[in-house]
């Protein structure tokens, strides 16, 4: 493959080490000419477009480039000088330009900052043509814009084929990665960094399946499923069959990965060693990691608890459970809702009279150990400091919430038709989690992204005549069940017999790497398993000893949502909204999906919801008896009732949607903290609400709503103005504070955001008041609410929803450089706090006023003394520098890094607050 250069050596090479560190100080001293891709080049020829009803004006992106292969040799050309694979990061200035390009934007410059999404490719526009594995039924061509594969077959088979082998031409070793992730086995795979070690004990607990576990669930995903089961498998079976031929011509080839070499899968001068070929059970371990990281909403009940009885200690049961509820704001009745019409979808509502609720003794909660007999390595890192590596906390803040749309009806835009600009924000990794495509053939007819190893499918994208997309919703699917011990800490009662916990252990060993100084070492990986799930932590309960084990509805079933993603690329099956609603209804995961054509626009939330037993609070662990089990629930196959279609949230043709993660519907209780009257949601909601209510929306005005959103401070838009309302109550008369007042006064007239000075300045606008601000909020945040609730009540419910997530808050949910920004934080409670000592109105108010307990004047000389803290704070203690960053550099502290699973670097990119594969479409016509 050709190489190119776009940047400097130098501001490319500063970027934080990736999985395993390996590639740190790779030796460029390896003959590089003879590790040349042998590959030659391909014929061009016209690609056949199907039918395209979006009349050029879909569009999509996904950086950083949608080529996440590189040879060793190429991978050694850049870590020396930054030259970079074909398409490796060609998506990324155009993502990273609408910051500064956005008020500029025209419905003719969308391209400018997006790939054309149409169907095919032109023939001019052609870069490469080729028939894998020679077969006459497949051509994957790829465009010369973005190197995106265009796969078109003339059978399913073939098509599917094609679909499996441009997968591993991009992704390969991503793909292999996350297998052994799914399987708890990447140390043993890829080293034994504190990195590596994270992300495998991340998702083994939550998912310690067996080989034969993971073949089960195939089985029954195929038996359950009549024909479209069975069509599933056989696509499967094909898109494997692709994966393997590319494994096969890339090694006689020596074409494959570099990753191989530098990890000791391959000698880069005998060419010794072996790539494993994939597997179908590898399809459901990868599939796991997705869905735990995505799909998986609830859990936290021990947190819940804890934080409650830190309540009522504080104040006693009955004051102390009214402060827990106001704070965890269930059903706030400011909260921002995605269906805003006033339906209401009850679902895990408060009982009224709880039953069956095993609350932990006091301080008795321990969390359950997973690593044991640990040597070398494995012994020096623990699996606290492991989880919190970079890389690893930016994978697992998925899971907290992501992803946003935007989605008007026809009857509020210029052409009548609807537009949507929506897309997943999965983080930014490279390569990318994400790889985009197009795939024809019959019974399959889409464009967009799909997870790498999962795209025999395209899962976000486009049909004929509609786009699709979703956000990750977070409703709670999983519970907590106190299982009562018996005979042995081993041993627990299930139906009244005492009965054996299963034993799942998982034994890792590694060895040297030289590239990043990790030593050899192993450790053992052990889950106890009862029918309730795994074990995660442990306590007592009035006493008596007990085990927390953790029930998803989607545990054992990782891969029955591979029907509806079949489903949204059948031409034949979408033909509407109500279509759209059926397909995305068979996936099991909790997302809420969006819908758009050329008439019509629709909502739905998914996910197996299960119905609970009369009384259970979805809030708070639970006995383990059959009383208080989900109803129907069946242990041999984790399956149970679960809600109908429509008591999930849904709608057609609303006159807009907004979802930031955000709450769905009225009296929907969903599992995060913050719901409340400041939600990032409303960055999406204010400016979608304006524009529908001037009418004659166009696509650029929308881009622009969600371009602005994205570089909104939702701190300094939303709460900061009140905050000032109190601190200018009376004269300010500080100078220091008096100064601060007016810098962040200045900003918010100015617009609030956090954006550079010109494109490419690396400075921001009203620096300084962003200084303020972000050295101001935990200050003010913690003397506002922890003299009222005390340290132990402070700290538990700062467990529950961190204190703040600005873009440069490594000690956030999502860590640092990772874009997602303001999902959660306490601006809610501030916001409702400030506007109660304001004597403003507040629907849904905490318990009692707590700043300077709620006396006005006493609120505002806490507030004026911790902003005198803050702007006397320097630049280099609020932004205290990092691997990338120097000490005090605000821009590259907030700077958006594409973290490293393998061996290609790219340029940290200007922040953004955007999903990462994102689409803008207006279909002109339909079927």
């Amino acid at each position: 493959m050709p190489w190119r250069t776009s940047r400097s050596a130098p501001d490319r090479l500063r970027t934080p080490g990736g999985l395993a560190g390996f590639l740190k100080s790779a030796s460029i001293c390896v003959l590089i000419a003879g590790l040349l891709s042998p590959l030659g080049q391909a014929t061009a020829a016209a690609a056949t477009a199907s039918n395209d009803y979006c009349g050029g004006q879909c569009s999509d992106i996904l950086p950083p480039g949608e080529n996440g292969n590189a040879t060793l040799a190429q991978i050694l050309l850049n870590q020396a000088f930054g030259t970079q694979p074909d398409h490796a990061e060609d998506q990324l200035g155009l993502y990273a330009n609408l910051a500064k390009g956005a008020s500029s934007l025209t419905d003719s410059t969308i391209n400018t900052f997006f790939n054309d999404a149409s169907f095919g490719v032109s023939s001019d526009q052609v870069a490469s043509t080729e028939k894998p594995a020679g077969r006459t039924d497949v051509t994957i061509v790829r465009d010369k814009k973005a190197g995106v594969p265009h796969i078109t077959g003339t059978t399913r088979y073939g098509t599917e084929f094609g679909a499996g082998y441009a997968a591993a031409e991009d992704r390969l070793w991503l793909m292999d990665v996350f297998r052994h992730v799914g399987r708890g086995q990447l140390t043993t795979f890829a080293g034994g960094a504190a990195s590596n070690q994270g992300l495998e004990q991340e998702f083994y607990r939550n998912a310690p399946y067996s080989e034969a576990d993971l073949q089960a669930q195939i089985d029954n995903a195929v038996a359950n499923n009549g024909a479209r089961g069975q069509q599933a498998l056989a696509d499967a079976n094909a898109y494997l069959a692709g994966i393997n031929s590319y494994i096969d011509a890339s090694d006689s080839g020596r074409y494959f990965p570099g990753e191989y070499v530098l990890t000791g899968h391959k000698d880069s001068v005998t060419n010794a060693g072996t790539i494993d070929h994939f597997k179908i059970t590898d399809l459901v371990a990868l599939g796991s990691v997705i869905g735990s990281l995505f799909g998986a909403g609830g859990g936290g009940e021990v947190s819940n608890a804890i934080s409650l009885i830190a309540a009522q200690s504080k104040y006693g049961v009955a004051e102390g459970t009214k402060v827990w509820e106001s704070f965890r704001e269930r059903n706030d009745a400011e909260a921002v809702l995605t269906v805003h019409n006033g339906e209401s979808f009850p679902y895990a509502s408060k009982p009224d009279s709880p039953q069956g609720e095993a609350l932990p003794d006091a301080g008795s909660v321990t969390t359950e150990p997973l690593v044991y007999d640990a040597t070398g390595t494995g012994a020096s890192q623990s699996a606290q400091a492991a989880s919190a590596t970079a890389t690893t906390t930016a994978l697992s803040s998925a899971r907290r919430g992501m992803s946003n749309a935007l989605v008007v009806s026809g009857k509020y835009t210029a052409s009548g038709h609807p537009i949507a600009v929506f897309g997943p924000q999965t983080g930014y990794f490279a390569p990318q989690l994400l790889m985009l495509q197009e795939i024809q053939g019959p019974g399959i007819s889409a464009r967009g992204a799909s997870f790498a190893g999962l795209s025999m499918y395209v899962e976000l994208g486009r049909g004929q005549d509609y786009s699709w997309s979703a956000t990750t919703s977070g409703q709670d699917i999983i519970d907590t069940y106190a299982v009562e011990l018996c005979t042995d800490d081993y041993h627990y009662l299930y139906h009244g017999t005492c009965t054996a916990m299963d034993k799942v252990e998982q034994t890792n060993s590694w060895k040297p790497t030289t590239a990043d100084g990790t030593a050899a070492g192993s450790y053992t990986m052990r889950v106890w398993k009862t029918k309730y799930g795994p074990v995660e932590y442990r306590a007592t309960v009035g006493g008596k000893k007990v085990a927390y084990t953790t029930l998803r509805s989607s545990y054992m079933h990782e891969a029955d949502s591979i029907i509806g993603f079949q489903m949204l690329n059948d031409p034949d099956y979408v033909k509407g909204p109500a279509d759209f609603q059926s397909a995305a209804q068979h996936i099991n995961y909790t997302f809420n999906w969006f819908y758009a054509d050329s008439q019509h626009t629709a909502y739905y939330n998914s996910g197996n919801n299960p119905v609970r037993a009369s009384g259970v609070d979805a809030e708070f662990p639970v006995w383990a008896q059959a009383a208080y089990e989900w109803k129907n629930w069946d242990p041999s196959t984790n399956t149970a009732d679960y809600t109908a279609a429509s008591a999930h949230p849904n709608s057609i043709d609303q006159d807009y949607y907004i979802s930031w993660n955000n709450k769905q519907a009225l009296d929907y209780s969903t599992a995060p903290w913050g719901d409340g009257s400041v939600h990032r949601g409303n960055l999406l909601e204010d400016r979608v609400k304006k524009l529908v209510a001037a009418g004659g929306v166009t696509r650029t005005k929308l881009v622009q709503a969600m371009a602005d959103a994205a570089l909104a401070d939702l701190r300094a838009e939303d709460v900061l103005p009140k905050l000032l309302k109190v601190i200018n109550s009376s004269t300010v008369t500080d100078s220091t504070a008096a100064d601060a007042v007016s810098k962040l006064q200045a900003w918010v007239t100015a617009g609030a955001k956090r954006t550079e000075t010109s494109a490419g300045s690396k400075t921001y606008a009203n620096a300084d008041a962003i200084r303020i601000l972000d050295a101001w909020w935990p200050l003010l945040v913690k003397a506002e609410f922890q003299p009222g609730l005390g340290s132990d009540l402070y700290t538990a419910f700062g467990n529950n929803l961190p204190v703040d997530e600005s873009p440069s808050a490594a000690h956030g949910p999502t860590g640092s450089h990772a874009g997602s920004s303001f999902q959660y934080g306490w601006w809610s409670y501030v916001d409702k706090d400030i506007r109660a000592v304001l004597g403003e109105t507040v629907k849904g108010p905490l318990a009692e006023k707590y700043c300077g307990g709620g006396v006005l004047s006493s609120c505002r000389d806490i507030l004026i003394s911790t902003l005198k803290t803050a702007a006397g704070t320097s630049a280099s203690t609020v932004y205290p520098g990092d691997s990338l960053c120097s000490a005090g550099d605000q821009w590259c502290a907030d700077s958006i890094v594409q973290r490293t699973l393998g061996g290609i670097k790219h340029y940290n990119i200007s922040w953004q607050n955007r999903p990462t594969f994102q689409q803008v479409v207006e279909y002109t016509s339909h079927r």
